[in-house]
């Protein structure tokens, strides 16, 4: 049962971005590090990892000369996190 976890969501600190994403419309990088707690870098690869799959869209803009980037929970990576919470509570057994 367990190997049946999403492996792209079955790691903190990607669950933790789309767990915080499925509340919002948006999100910037900085909060979502904030809520993480990891550092640039790893929020980064993480973020790189969750929109090659397709569960987060980003843009990337700028804040006067500053790079700011935005992602936003696509509608597979909804569906995706749902579907884990389900297995997760199979799993579980509640």
């Amino acid at each position: 049962m367990y190997n049946d976890l999403d492996p792209v969501l079955n790691t903190p600190v990607r669950l933790a971005v789309v767990s915080a994403l499925i509340k919002v419309k948006q999100a910037d990088f900085a909060y979502l590090q904030d809520i993480t707690g990891t550092t640039q870098g790893n929020l980064s690869h993480q973020l790189k990892r969750l929109n090659k799959e397709g569960y987060v869209e980003i843009s990337k803009t700028f804040k006067g000369s500053y790079p700011h980037t935005i992602c936003k929970l696509t509608p597979k990576g909804r569906k995706a996190f749902e579907k884990y919470v389900e297995d997760i509570k199979k799993y579980l057994h509640l």
